[in-house]
């Protein structure tokens, strides 16, 4: 009986449990732009912005994992579009740090 439910809940537990803290700092200067992190795998990550406001932005996201270099990565949002900024680092991401600017045109 201990035997079997112990292959249920190892069964149950997900085979690519990769997920890692990401903090997001926003300072968006009266851009409405709508920001969401996603880890994508062991050393990516993804930052999907979406423009609903009626101007067009400009976006630069800085990604800091540990002690690597930060990864710099610029959009500009036309009014009412969505866009990626994907990531990838050399090493496995413990924690990612993501600072987003964003100011309207």
């Amino acid at each position: 009986m201990k035997r079997t439910s112990c292959l249920l809940l190892l069964a149950c537990l997900p085979l690519g449990a990769h997920a890692y803290p990401i903090e997001l700092e926003k300072q968006l200067n009266g851009a409405e732009v709508s920001a969401t992190t996603q880890d994508i795998d062991l050393n990516m990550a993804a930052l999907m912005l979406y423009n609903y406001g009626q101007r067009d932005a400009e976006c630069t996201a800085i990604f800091r994992s540990g002690p690597e270099a930060p990864r710099i990565r610029r959009k500009a949002l036309t009014a009412g579009a969505s866009s990626n900024m994907t990531v990838k680092f050399t090493r496995s991401v413990i924690r990612l740090r993501v600072d987003l600017t964003c100011k309207p045109k």
